[in-house]
């Protein structure tokens, strides 16, 4: 049966999953990329980047691994896209934006992402294509699970949108990678949310050498 599910997401030690002022020089925040610093370094970061070696092997990677396991579509949020804000920019101008990740993004599926604004579906290499949702979570969750198929559907962030599909109790699971880091200032994951209440419990936990990675499940 196919899931709806966070995983590989990393978040700090005083609970924040991105650091403030995201911009073209922080694009996961000031200090964001403190946070991923576990999945900077495993091999499997390397791989999706390009480069055929190096990197490091183990829990940590092995879960990075899993991450990318059986998903067949995505979800994510205008500010994980990127640091556009406000109308699209037009292609004719020449400052249209496409995301962080250049010509080849790593998702190799439909990604939804949410939205304000309207703008054409946008498809790129490796057999990502980007379509822009502006009609809210659940539009874009039924049109994620249609182009999933019998795969899983993926949230990639911000922590804005995992906060929304939380609360309506959408999420089967979330994967969390635990960072020895307090940013002390950003977007807080759980604020003001009690997991508990919602049906959620720790069903996991294990010590990986940069992180340690938590799988919750609802009851």
């Amino acid at each position: 049966m196919s899931k709806f599910k966070v995983a590989a997401f990393s978040v700090s030690l005083d609970g924040f999953g991105a650091g403030p002022r995201q911009d073209l020089q922080n694009p996961l925040g000031v200090r964001g990329t403190e946070l991923h610093d576990w999945f900077f370094r495993s091999a499997v970061f390397k791989k999706i980047h390009g480069e055929s070696s190096g990197g490091e092997k183990g829990i940590d990677n092995d879960f990075a691994a899993q991450s990318f396991e059986n998903v067949g579509a995505w979800i994510m949020g205008r500010n994980m896209f990127g640091p556009v804000r406000g109308p699209w920019k037009d292609e004719a101008s020449g400052e249209s934006w496409k995301g962080w990740w250049g010509a080849n993004p790593p998702f190799h599926t439909p990604v939804f992402v949410l939205t304000h604004y309207a703008w054409a579906s946008l498809p790129m290499e490796g057999g990502t294509t980007f379509h822009f949702v502006t009609e809210g979570i659940e539009t874009a969750l039924k049109q994620a699970r249609e182009a999933a198929k019998d795969k899983d559907v993926r949230i990639g962030g911000g922590v804005s949108v995992l906060r929304q599909y939380l609360t309506t109790g959408h999420i089967d699971e979330l994967h969390l990678a635990v960072s020895p880091v307090l940013l002390g200032e950003g977007e807080n994951l759980f604020a003001g949310i009690n997991l508990h209440q919602l049906g959620y419990a720790v069903v996991r936990t294990v010590a990986g050498e940069n992180a340690t990675h938590v799988l919750i499940k609802k009851k």
